[in-house]
């Protein structure tokens, strides 16, 4: 029996095979490295002492993924394969509806003429919109989201939702709030091609001198500081949901479940004060500009977790300078492989 996983060399995809190996779960990796690079797979090997499946190949591609549920006993899915920048998704919202549904639709044909169930989807708190009260729980109002990729977001949801009731399967829909940081060992990380669209990253890079300054989308926001403010959690934090997401679905007498959950802190977090606390964590000078609103983005989000702690018996725990710590081992560690 094994559990694919789908974009499991990208970012929140790795640690979280990485989660279900020192688990032991056997793992399948489909991943085209559109935004992964190939060396992850060995550094997921070094950390767990385990070594995944890998088909590297776009899943649009249905007859190579037909070929993968052939050769595999696949008995649950966790689906992170989609583009997901904000920005991007304004400017090319024809590949995002592409690239983020057809491969979800491709999945679940697999699973319905094969009768799998066990199915997590990679979901995002965009499907909020900018919620009207703080913080965001699972009963808070769908609105349509400002991004293009937050609609992905949405109709991915509401495709599983409908699959689930159409054919007695099992789904857990995990809206993350945002994903931050890096494995403690330092050697996997967030790792976007070009010029990062995530905060994170963009700082990580500044502070590296690889960027000359951090742009900060906006500061007219109704906030404290007037910069945006989100709900930023562990990246490892996170992965862990999904291995007890995923048993929680595997251990249920129900033949079909839909289950919602939000994983963030329940804190919400500033761009500047994300800033401020990367450059105390880290010893480091940040320098940044201040630009025009970027399209797409709300002000406010942060999470009420609390269905996801007394479901799942999880919890994030990891403070945000820890995490912003690990940042800069991840990227101290890319440095060290380009000497």
């Amino acid at each position: 029996m094994a559990i694919l996983v789908t974009g499991g060399l990208g970012y929140i995809g790795s640690h979280t095979v990485v989660e279900l190996l020192n688990d032991g779960f056997e793992v399948v990796i489909v991943d085209d490295l559109s935004n992964s690079e190939r060396f992850i797979l060995k550094n997921i090997e070094e950390i767990t002492g385990k070594k995944p499946f890998f088909y590297p190949f776009d899943l649009r591609r249905r007859e190579l993924l037909t070929q993968v549920f052939d050769a595999h006993k696949i008995e649950g899915c966790i689906n992170f394969a989609a583009s997901k920048a904000v920005g991007e998704s304004q400017v090319k919202p024809v590949d995002y509806y592409e690239n983020n549904l057809f491969t979800l639709i491709n999945i679940l044909q697999e699973f319905k003429e094969r009768g799998i169930s066990n199915f997590i989807f990679s979901s995002s708190c965009t499907v909020y919109g900018q919620a009207e009260t703080m913080p965001i729980d699972e009963n808070t109002p769908l609105k349509v989201p400002e991004s293009v990729y937050g609609r992905t977001k949405q109709m991915g949801e509401q495709i599983l939702t409908d699959f689930a009731k159409a054919y007695g399967r099992r789904i857990s829909l995990l809206r993350y709030f945002n994903p931050i940081g890096a494995h403690p060992s330092g050697i996997l990380g967030e790792l976007p091609i070009g010029v990062p669209n995530n905060l994170v990253p963009y700082v990580m890079q500044t502070a590296a001198g690889i960027r000359e300054k951090l742009n900060i989308w906006g500061d007219d926001y109704d906030t404290e500081d007037g910069t945006p403010v989100r709900d930023y959690i562990y990246v490892v934090d996170l992965a862990k949901a999904h291995v007890k997401a995923l048993k929680k679905l595997m251990q249920s007498p129900d033949e079909t479940v839909i289950d919602i959950f939000n994983l963030g802190t329940g804190k919400g977090v500033s761009v500047l004060e994300v800033v401020k606390a990367f450059e105390t964590a880290n010893d480091v000078k940040v320098p940044y500009k201040i630009c025009a609103r970027r399209e797409g983005d709300i002000t406010i989000a942060y999470a009420n977790a609390d269905k996801a702690e007394k479901e799942l018996h999880w919890k994030s725990e990891t403070p945000l300078e820890e995490s912003l710590r690990t940042v800069w081992k991840w990227q101290m560690y890319l440095e060290s492989q380009t000497v």
